[in-house]
């Protein structure tokens, strides 16, 4: 519980933080690479929001973001299970759509 309560205002603070220095960033080069104007913090908040959703999401989980298909135990498990046919037919079938 105590984690939870420490955990909370962490994350914020982060959040504003990060924006904050998206505003420095943005202000110290910019305006003088390609001559645009300086940014407010609020601005530069939504650039950081619309830039997640453009780019990555709000997934935080780094263990499993853009993880391949190919690390997952399930398909693990379903390749170990096949015959050795079924295993050169998906290899094979793989080649052809990798073009390899």
């Amino acid at each position: 519980m105590k984690k939870g309560l420490f955990f909370i205002p962490v994350v914020i603070a982060g959040f504003l933080a990060f924006g904050w220095v998206i505003m420095q960033l943005w202000n110290w080069l910019i305006p003088d690479i390609f001559h645009w104007s300086k940014i407010t913090y609020l601005q530069a908040m939504g650039l950081f929001v619309l830039s997640r959703i453009l780019f990555g999401g709000f997934n935080f989980k780094r263990s499993e973001y853009r993880k391949p298909p190919f690390g997952k135990s399930k398909f693990k498990e379903k390749f170990m299970n096949m015959s050795d046919e079924e295993k050169q037919a998906f290899k094979e079938q793989w080649k052809e759509r990798c073009g390899k």
